[in-house]
């Protein structure tokens, strides 16, 4: 019996004086670039499930954003979806990608989505799950625009969660919509990577940028119509997080766009449910 392991290549580059940490796999088809999100993130994180899937069929990359993984991050004071769509642009200059598909999740879906508004002609297909950008304010906003401008809580809280594999486990808990689905596998990547020491450090910048008092800074709701590229809106169904009635409305407003909402699925449903997951983003990728 035949069986083919696909191999998944860990590179690092410099990139207008900052480290670039990536992934890669595959060697033929389309190009599919898949960005994660924030927190505690990571590109493996997000992708683990849903790379080796994709690379049987197109060429797959997978980078972690600044202060992300072993990525370097931004001056302080750098984050914004400005600096990360221009970093984005050098990258796939740097891959010698002139036209992609873009995977986002969440922060990696703002990403995505002010990319695509900046290079419209760039952008061969649009996958956002439940993507920021779509919403105008953050679950419980004004009591998160206080969390994150007190750091001494923030860095409790991280030191709390890399007490224990178990805490960490419970950490998942507010993206899940099932605890039973957090899988020992899983716990032990998140507490691995929270066990970091720059662990939160640049999504919490983020958050810092983001939050304004009365609203998020960023909310691409009233350009999404623009979008012209075909998209596949996926949402967990049980999402806390992303109100799926923003999701619905976005699907409504770009011309070429189908919204799916998983079962059984929270604000992280590529890890909760990765054989649905990845059988939407194959089918939508080869069409």
């Amino acid at each position: 019996m035949n069986c083919t392991v696909t191999v998944i290549n860990e590179q690092a580059i410099t990139l207008n004086g900052l480290q670039v940490h990536y992934y890669t796999a595959g060697t033929q088809g389309s190009a599919v670039v898949l960005l994660h999100g924030g927190g505690t993130d990571s590109a493996m994180l997000s992708w683990r499930k849903a790379l080796p899937v994709l690379a049987e069929a197109h060429r797959v990359y997978a980078p972690n954003w600044p202060g992300y993984g072993q990525s370097q991050s931004f001056p302080e004071g750098g984050y914004s979806f400005e600096s990360m769509t221009t970093w984005l642009e050098q990258l796939l200059a740097y891959w010698g990608l002139e036209r992609v598909s873009l995977v986002g999740i969440s922060m990696g879906g703002g990403g995505a989505l002010a990319y695509t508004l900046a290079n419209p002609q760039q952008v061969e297909r649009l996958v956002l799950v439940d993507s920021y950008g779509l919403a105008r304010w953050a679950p419980s906003h004004k009591l998160s625009y206080l969390m994150v401008r007190m750091p001494w809580l923030m860095d409790w809280s991280w030191a709390w969660a890399r007490k224990s594999k178990e805490r960490a486990r419970w950490s998942l808990q507010s993206i899940f919509a099932d605890k039973r689905n957090i899988t020992d596998e899983l716990a032990d990547e998140v507490y691995e990577a929270i066990k970091e020491p720059s662990a939160g450090r640049a999504f919490a910048e983020f958050q810092r940028a983001e939050l304004g008092w009365k609203e998020l800074k960023t909310c691409f709701a009233d350009r999404v119509g623009e979008i012209q590229s075909p998209t596949l809106i996926i949402h967990g169904e049980k999402d806390s997080l992303v109100p799926l009635a923003d999701s619905q409305k976005a699907a409504r407003e770009i011309a070429n766009a189908r919204l799916e909402v998983i079962a059984n699925a929270g604000h992280w449903p590529m890890r909760e449910q990765p054989e649905v997951f990845n059988r939407l983003l194959k089918e939508f990728l080869a069409d």
